[in-house]
């Protein structure tokens, strides 16, 4: 019998400090797709802050370090299409310049993917043993959908959930305002933004909006309670992974 596939689990800076369970949720699902699941202790952020501020210097400080503790693994999987696409976009094109470090890069990008397209993809699950009784929305975030081409994939293991009833968002595809240090820079127009993705969410009417980058979430999160909305904010692998009724829905405390 084959050995399973070697996945290292980048948890990224906002599943560690904000949603542990979406890691959980992330391991629970990568063992049921036949991987045995490692999360490296010497991982840092990915350094897509300081890449996206153009501090290119500092950036490739933290990549060498996020190049070192993922060498060794068959896959890196990220439940964050942002990390995921920063490692696998943009660190090619951050060591550009430095040809001796090129080919440690490319094949760091060739082995890392955003975690439902990892699941859907490459080892071919075609759905979920998991149950939610909810109607829920799906928000494409910018980073997955646009430089990871991710977007039938969850709807396709979404569909397989027992109890769940999808309903389209409006514009699903558009930016909801976060865009990492964009919201920092420019948060009049941020909050515009997630103001008319909030509106557009509440008038779905769906219990839940489900996406696959906590900063969409928690920027998602804030404008609906903001407004009064009841919609609840989850991670989907949080659903798919069964373990949406054991926690708060994103930004709400367990009562």
């Amino acid at each position: 019998m084959a050995e399973p596939a070697r996945v290292a689990l980048f948890v990224t800076c906002l599943v560690d400090l904000f949603r542990p369970t979406v890691g959980f949720a992330a391991v629970e699902l990568l063992q049921r797709a036949g991987c045995a699941v490692e999360v490296p202790r010497a991982q840092t952020c990915c350094g897509q802050p300081a890449y996206n501020s153009g501090d290119r210097a500092d950036a490739k400080v933290i990549a060498r370090q996020v190049i070192e503790a993922f060498a060794e693994f068959d896959y890196v999987v990220a439940p964050s299409g942002s990390c995921a696409g920063m490692i696998k976009v943009h660190y090619p094109e951050l060591f550009a310049d430095e040809p001796e470090m090129l080919a440690q890069v490319e094949d760091l990008s060739a082995r890392t993917h955003e975690l439902i397209s990892f699941l859907v993809d490459v080892r071919g699950m075609a759905a979920v043993s998991a149950n939610f009784e909810h109607s829920v929305t799906y928000h494409d975030s910018c980073s997955s959908l646009r430089e990871l081409g991710v977007r039938e994939q969850p709807r396709q293991l979404l569909q397989s959930v027992t109890g769940l009833a999808l309903r389209e968002l409006p514009r699903a595809e558009v930016c909801c305002g976060f865009g990492g240090t964009f919201c920092v820079k420019y948060p009049e127009i941020s909050d515009k933004m997630v103001g008319d993705k909030a509106a557009e969410i509440a008038a779905t009417g769906a219990d839940a909006i489900l996406a696959g980058d906590m900063g969409c979430l928690l920027n998602i999160a804030g404008k609906l309670s903001r407004i009064g909305a009841r919609t609840e904010a989850r991670h989907v692998a949080e659903v798919l992974a069964g373990m949406a009724s054991d926690v708060p829905a994103i930004g709400k405390a367990r009562v």
